[in-house]
C-alpha cells in the first residue's frame, strides 16, 4: 500500500536494554540502543533533531510507494507470524517507563517493579519471569501471553531477550545450551497457540503498509500516462481486494446516478436494510402587548424597569424554547449489531469481531481533590467493559504528574487480573467494584452459577485489601522517599568527608528531597517536595504501558488451585492500559484540560489509533457495560459516517434525595439535550462522549458538498440539492480540513497542521478508513468491506513509544493547528462546548444516546459553595464564547438555523442575570415606594397575568410529560436557575467583561470529587458552610425583600389611605422571589439540628431592622381606624 506521507525509519537494534533519544524535534526518528547500567537507572534512546521551521512545503527526502493496483501487484509471500524477538520487544516496552521532553533525552527506564506487591498478570508491567541461564546475566527469560517461559530451543535452555539476540546475531544462531543451531520456529509454535485466520502476507512491509494492507487503490493515470498520486487515498469502488466485498461498478452506487449498472446480485439489491438504530418522534404562546400599552403613570421608572426586564425574559425564553420544537427519542438494536459484526459469515468465517477500536481517555489532575481510589474504580469499570478486548484501549492522563496516581493505576491494573474475569464470568453489573459491593439489593438475584457465592466472597476480600493498599499509598510513598533521601544524605556526607583532605569545616549537605519509585529510582514527574524540573508546572513527559496489548485470540484461565476462582471458560485477557503525563515547562501555556486531551489524542494515535475516542472524567465510570456497543450502533449505522460524536447523558450518585441544588440537571439532560437531538445534535458536555477521531482532527464530514441545510432546515426542511461532484476522489473529499476553502486537500500540508510526526500523519487515513460503516448493503455510502478489521493489531516497539513521548512534549504544538482547528479547542474554560460547536459548524451531526440502563455515572458537588463555583465556571465559559469568534452569530452556512439559536442561547444566558437581579429587587422597590408595576390590580392585568402563567405552566407540563422528569425536578431547576442567575452568572458576566476589556485572565478551581469527613453521613458535605463572595447577592436579595415586606405591611396598616392592591402585588412577588431562594436559605442553615451562629446573627439583624422601621413609621394623627377600609377591585 502506498503512502504520500514522509516515512519514519525505525531502527530496532538489539544488543541491549537501554535507549536514549535526543528530542530536539527529529525529522526522521532514529533509535539506537546502549547497554543498561548496573544501577538500572535509565535506558536511553537517542533521536536526531527536528527542524524548528516547517514553513516550506518541500521535503528534502520522502518515500512514495505505488499502491497495489490491477497492473501493479506485490509479490505474494507465505504468511509468517511475528518472530520471537517481536513478541519480546513488546514485553520489554511494557516493562519500561518512557520519559522525555523539550531539549531532553527520551529515556526508557526498565522497571524491576512498579508497585510494592508482585505483578501477577502476564500483561502487566513489572511481571517477573525466570532468570537467564547465561552465566553473569541477571536478565529475565522471555514469556508468552500466559506468563510462561518462551524457550526458543528444543533443549529448553532458558535465555533472556538480549542473550538470545546476541546468540542469533553474533553467535551464529547456536544455542548456548545444547550447542545446536536454532530452528526457525514461529512464536505460535513455541507457545502452542492456534494461528489466526490466514491473511495476506505483510512480510517486508512497513508499519504503514501493514496498517493499510486491506485498502485498495484504483489505477488513475494522468494524460501523460503516469500514475497520479494526488487522486487516491483509499479505494471504495474497486472490485478486487481482501474481504470478498461486492462493490458497485464505476458510475454506480455513491454518485447519485440512479440507474447505472452496479453488478450486485439481485438478492443483495432486494435485501431489506436492517438499521442498528431508530428515531422516535415525540408528538408538538402567545405574547400580549398589554404591559407595554398600559403603563403606570404614577411610577414610570418602576414600570419601565419591569418592562425592559420582561422584554429580555421573553427574548431569552424564545431562545430557550425554539430549539425544543423537534424533540426525539432514539433506540438501538444490539442484536443486529452482533449479527453484523460478530457472527460468522463468508467474509468472516471465524466470527471474530469486526467492530472498530475505541480509545478511552480518563483525565485527572490532582490526587487530593480527585481521590486515586475513585480514579482506580473508573479504570476497573473500563477494563471490564463488554467490548472486544483487543479493540479496547484505556489512557489515563495525569496532568499533575503525581507518583500517587501512577502507583494507584498500577494497583488497579494488578487487581483487574481478578476483577475483570469475575465480571465476565458472572455478568456483573455495574462493573465498578465500589458501587457493586455497596448496592442495596440482593447481590445473588438471577445468578445461576453455583460457585458465585464463593467467588464473590473471594473478590470482596481482595477488594478490601486493594482499598487498604490504595488508601495507604500516600504514607507508603512518603516513608519510602524519606528512607531513600536519608540514605542519599548519608552517602553525600560520607563523600564530603572523604573529599575533605584539609580538615576544613564542613557545611551542611544539601540533597534534593526527591520522591522515589518502588524500584528505588527517582520519580520523573512531580515530587512531593517540588524541586527543579520536578514540580507541577515543570516536569518531563511520561508514558508507561501498564498493561500491554492483549493477544489476538481468546486466552482462557487455567485450572484453579486451592481457593482461587475457576476461570477455565473465561477470557482472562485485559485491554491495553497506558499511563500518560504530558511534559510541562515554565513559559508554556499548557491549556488546562484541553491541552491534556490533545496530548492523549496524539499519543493514542501512535500507540493504538482507535478510530473512536470516548472521554470520561476520573469520577465518571461505566455503569452499563454495553454502553460502548450502544454508541457504536449509531456510528456504524447507515449515514453514521457523518456523526461526529454520540453524547450520553450524565447521571450522578451521592446526591441528597431532595436534590436541593438541582445537581442532577435533569431538565438540561432530559429536555434540552433531547430537543437538540432532533436538530443537528446535542452539545458536547465534557464527559461521556464517544467521538469519531477524524472529526476531532478537524476534517469535514463525507459528502459535505451534497448537503445544503439552508436557513431553516431543522423544521422547515429544504429539498436536498444534488451537488456537483468534484473531480477529486471521494476519499480525498472526506478528508478535507474544516474551515477551509480548498476544493481538494493537499496531503503534503498535513505536517503544518498536525506537527512533524510522520507516525501521527500516517495514522490519519487509517483511522478514517477503520471508522467507516460496514458496506453490507447498496444504500451504505463510504463504507468498508466486511471482515476488514479482523486482522491483529501491531505489536508495540520501543521506537513507537519513544515517538509517543515526543508528541506529548510541550513544544510539539508550536506553529500547528492543535487547539485552533484540530482537537479540543483552546481559549475557553468550557472547551467542551466550543469543541462541539466547531464540529457542528463544519457540517457534522451529533447524536444523543439515552440508554435504558444508565450508560455512565459520576459524582457531583452537593455543597452549596462548590456548586456555585461549578456554575460560575460554566457561565464564564459561555461569556467567553459570546465575545469570541465562536459566537453562533458568526457560524457558517452548514449549521442549521435552530441549532444556531441553541448555541446563541449558550453564549447569551449569563447576561440574563443582569435583568434577573433587577427584577428580584422590583418587589422590594414597589413596597418601599408604595407603587406597583401597574397602576392598579385591574381585572385586565390579572387576566393577563393568569394567561401568561397558565401558558408557561402548560408548556412545563408538556416538557415534563414527553421528557419523563418529575414535577419536583422541574421546580428544583427553576429555583436554582434564580439562585445561580443572581450569583454565579452575574459574576461570570463581570469576569468576562474584565477579560475582554482589561485582558485579565480567568482562573478556576478544580471541582472536588472527595466526600465529606463524616463517614457516618453520606451527605455530610451538603451541610458544610464555606463562605464565598458569590453568596452576597442572594443574601442581599433575601434581606431586602424581607425588610420590604415588613416595611410595606407596616406602612399600609398605619396609612390614612392604604393601598392594599399595591401591597398585595408587592408581597406576592416578594414571596415569589423568596420561594425560589428557599434552597439557598436552607443551605445557610447548615446541618440539621446544629444551628450555626450565622443564623442567630441574621435573625437578630432582621428583628432589629423590623423594630426600628416599626418605630420610625409615625401613626397618622386622627386615625382611629388603623388601616382604614380594605377595598379590592
Amino acid at each position: 500500500m502506498s503512502s504520500k506521507f514522509p516515512k519514519s525509519t525505525r531502527q530496532s537494534s538489539s544488543t541491549n536494554t537501554d535507549v536514549e533519544m535526543q528530542q530536539t524535534r527529529p525529522s526522521i526518528p532514529v533509535v539506537t540502543f546502549g547497554r543498561r547500567t548496573r544501577s538500572g537507572r535509565y535506558i536511553s534512546y537517542s533521536c536526531e533533531s527536528l527542524d524548528n521551521e516547517m514553513g516550506s512545503t518541500e521535503f528534502s527526502s520522502y518515500t512514495v510507494q505505488i499502491p497495489p493496483t490491477p497492473d501493479n501487484q506485490p509479490m505474494q509471500l507465505a504468511p509468517i507470524d511475528p518472530s520471537v524477538s517481536q513478541k519480546v520487544e513488546e514485553q520489554y516496552v511494557s516493562n519500561s517507563l518512557f520519559t522525555g521532553g523539550f531539549n531532553s533525552l527520551t529515556r526508557a527506564h526498565l522497571m524491576d517493579k512498579v508497585i510494592e506487591s508482585n505483578a501477577n498478570h502476564p500483561q502487566m508491567a513489572g511481571t517477573k519471569g525466570s532468570s537467564c541461564a547465561i552465566p553473569g546475566c541477571d536478565g529475565k527469560v522471555m514469556s508468552d501471553e500466559r506468563g510462561e517461559d518462551i524457550l526458543p530451543c528444543e533443549c529448553d535452555f532458558k535465555i533472556c531477550r538480549d542473550c538470545y539476540i546476541d546468540a542469533v546475531k553474533t553467535g551464529g544462531g547456536i544455542c548456548p545450551g545444547c550447542k545446536e543451531s536454532y530452528k526457525g520456529q514461529d512464536i505460535d509454535e513455541l507457545v502452542g497457540n492456534a494461528g489466526p485466520l490466514p491473511l495476506p502476507s505483510n512480510v517486508g512491509m512497513s508499519k504503514m503498509e501493514r496498517r493499510l494492507s486491506l485498502m485498495k487503490s484504483t489505477t488513475l493515470r494522468s494524460q501523460m500516462g503516469d500514475f497520479d498520486h494526488n487522486r487516491w487515498l483509499f479505494e471504495t469502488k474497486g472490485t478486487y481486494g481482501y474481504g470478498n466485498a461486492i462493490w458497485p461498478k464505476e458510475g454506480g452506487l455513491g454518485n447519485d446516478g440512479g440507474d447505472d449498472e452496479t453488478g450486485e446480485p439481485s438478492e443483495l439489491l432486494n435485501k431489506p436494510w436492517r438499521p442498528l438504530t431508530r428515531k422516535l418522534k415525540i408528538p408538538p404562546a402567545v405574547l400580549s402587548p398589554y404591559r407595554i400599552t398600559n403603563p403606570n403613570k404614577d411610577a414610570y421608572w418602576l414600570w419601565g424597569m419591569s418592562v425592559v426586564c420582561e422584554v429580555w425574559f421573553a427574548f431569552s425564553w424564545l431562545l430557550d424554547q425554539l430549539p425544543k420544537l423537534c424533540p426525539v427519542n432514539r433506540s438501538t438494536d444490539l442484536t443486529i449489531l452482533k449479527e453484523k459484526f460478530e457472527t460468522p459469515s463468508p467474509n468472516n468465517p471465524t466470527g471474530k469481531s469486526d467492530l472498530p477500536g475505541i480509545d478511552i481517555f480518563v483525565s485527572t489532575a490532582d490526587p487530593e481533590k480527585e481521590p486515586p481510589l475513585v480514579t482506580a474504580n473508573t479504570i476497573l469499570s473500563i477494563l471490564a467493559a463488554d467490548y472486544p478486548v483487543e479493540k479496547l484501549s484505556c489512557y489515563v492522563s495525569d496532568d499533575g504528574g503525581a507518583l500517587l496516581t501512577f502507583e494507584a493505576m498500577a494497583e488497579a491494573a494488578s487487581f483487574a487480573n481478578l476483577w475483570v474475569p469475575f465480571c465476565r464470568k458472572h455478568s456483573i453489573e455495574p462493573r465498578n467494584p465500589e458501587t457493586y459491593f455497596n448496592l442495596k439489593r440482593d447481590p445473588y438475584k438471577n445468578k445461576v452459577l453455583s460457585d458465585f457465592v464463593k467467588d464473590r466472597r473471594r473478590v470482596k476480600r481482595e477488594y478490601d485489601e486493594f482499598k487498604v493498599r490504595i488508601n495507604g499509598l500516600p504514607d507508603s510513598i512518603r516513608r519510602r522517599s524519606d528512607a531513600f533521601n536519608a540514605r542519599e544524605e548519608i552517602k553525600a556526607m560520607k563523600q564530603q568527608r572523604e573529599n575533605n583532605v584539609d580538615d576544613e569545616v564542613l557545611g551542611p549537605v544539601k540533597v534534593p528531597k526527591a520522591t522515589w519509585m518502588a524500584d528505588g529510582t527517582h520519580w520523573p514527574g512531580t515530587w512531593n517536595i517540588p524541586g527543579p524540573e520536578h514540580s507541577r508546572g515543570d516536569h518531563a513527559g511520561i508514558i508507561q504501558v501498564m498493561l500491554k496489548p492483549p493477544s489476538d485470540e481468546p486466552l482462557h484461565g487455567v485450572e484453579p488451585e486451592g481457593n482461587s476462582i475457576n476461570l477455565t471458560e473465561v477470557d482472562i485477557r485485559l485491554p491495553l492500559l497506558v499511563y500518560v503525563s504530558r511534559e510541562k515547562r515554565p513559559g508554556y501555556d499548557h491549556n488546562k484540560k484541553a491541552g491534556a486531551m490533545n496530548a492523549l489524542v496524539r499519543a493514542s494515535a501512535i500507540l493504538s489509533n482507535g478510530p473512536f475516542i470516548l472521554n470520561l472524567d476520573c469520577d465518571h465510570y461505566i455503569y452499563n457495560s454495553q454502553a460502548l456497543r450502544e454508541g457504536m450502533c449509531f456510528m456504524m449505522d447507515r449515514g453514521g459516517d457523518r456523526i461526529c460524536y454520540v453524547q450520553f447523558p450524565q447521571r450522578f450518585e451521592g446526591i441528597d434525595p431532595s436534590d436541593r441544588y438541582a445537581n442532577r440537571n435533569t431538565v438540561f439532560f432530559d429536555v434540552n439535550m433531547r430537543a437538540l437531538d432532533g436538530l443537528q445534535g446535542p452539545v458536547y458536555v465534557g464527559t461521556g462522549c464517544l467521538f469519531r477521531r477524524i472529526a476531532i482532527y478537524g476534517f469535514e464530514p463525507p459528502r459535505s458538498k451534497e448537503y445544503h441545510p439552508g436557513c431553516c432546515s431543522c423544521c422547515f426542511a429544504r429539498r436536498k440539492k444534488v451537488a456537483v461532484v468534484s473531480s477529486a476522489p471521494e476519499e480525498n473529499r472526506s478528508l478535507r480540513l474544516g474551515d477551509s476553502d480548498d476544493e481538494e486537500m493537499n496531503l503534503s500540508f498535513l505536517p503544518k497542521n498536525f506537527g512533524n510526526s510522520s507516525f501521527l500523519i500516517e495514522s490519519i487515513p487509517v483511522a478514517e478508513y477503520q471508522g467507516r460503516p460496514l458496506a453490507d448493503h447498496p444504500s451504505v455510502k463510504n463504507g468498508r468491506p466486511p471482515g476488514a478489521l479482523t486482522i491483529p493489531r501491531e505489536l508495540l516497539d520501543a521506537s513507537t513509544v519513544a515517538e509517543a513521548v515526543s508528541v506529548i512534549s510541550c513544544w510539539y504544538e508550536d506553529k500547528t493547528e492543535w487547539g485552533h482547528r484540530i482537537g479540543w479547542i483552546y481559549g475557553s474554560v468550557t472547551e467542551d462546548v466550543v469543541t462541539g460547536y466547531r464540529m457542528h459548524n463544519r457540517g457534522w451531526k451529533s447524536i444523543y444516546c439515552v440508554t435504558k440502563r444508565d450508560a455512565f455515572r459520576g459524582t457531583a458537588p452537593i455543597n452549596l459553595t462548590d456548586r456555585l463555583h461549578q456554575v460560575l465556571r460554566w457561565a464564564t465559559g459561555s461569556v467567553e464564547i459570546f465575545f469570541s469568534r465562536n459566537n453562533a452569530i458568526l457560524a457558517g452556512w452548514k449549521m442549521k438555523f435552530l441549532q444556531r439559536i441553541a448555541y446563541l442561547n449558550v453564549g447569551i444566558y449569563p447576561f440574563t442575570s443582569i435583568f434577573l437581579i433587577v427584577y428580584c429587587f422590583l418587589p422590594a422597590l414597589s413596597l418601599f415606594s408604595g407603587q406597583f408595576i401597574v397602576q392598579t390590580l385591574s381585572v385586565s392585568f390579572l387576566a393577563y397575568l393568569l394567561g401568561i402563567t397558565l401558558t408557561l405552566c402548560m408548556l412545563a407540563v408538556l416538557e415534563i410529560k414527553w421528557s419523563g422528569i418529575s414535577l419536583e425536578e422541574w421546580w428544583r431547576n427553576e429555583q436554582f436557575w434564580l439562585i445561580g442567575g443572581t450569583s454565579a452568572h452575574l459574576a461570570a458576566v463581570l469576569q468576562g467583561l474584565l477579560k475582554v476589556l482589561a485582558g485579565i485572565e480567568i482562573s478556576f478551581t478544580l471541582t472536588s470529587k472527595s466526600a465529606g469527613d463524616d463517614e457516618n453521613d453520606e451527605f455530610a458535605d451538603l451541610y458544610i458552610i464555606k463562605w464565598t463572595s458569590l453568596m452576597i447577592p442572594p443574601i442581599t436579595i433575601m434581606m431586602v425583600n424581607l425588610i420590604a415586606i415588613a416595611f410595606g405591611v407596616s406602612r399600609t396598616i398605619y396609612s390614612t389611605l392604604p393601598q392594599w392592591s399595591q401591597l398585595i402585588g408587592g408581597v406576592f412577588f416578594s414571596f415569589w422571589v423568596l420561594a425560589h431562594m428557599y434552597p439557598f436559605a436552607k443551605g445557610l442553615m447548615g446541618r440539621r439540628g446544629r444551628t450555626p451562629t450565622i443564623v442567630f446573627v441574621w435573625s437578630g439583624l432582621i428583628a432589629i431592622t423590623i423594630s426600628l422601621l416599626w418605630v420610625a413609621i409615625a401613626n397618622p394623627s386622627g386615625s382611629n381606624d388603623i388601616g382604614g377600609g380594605f377595598s379590592f377591585p
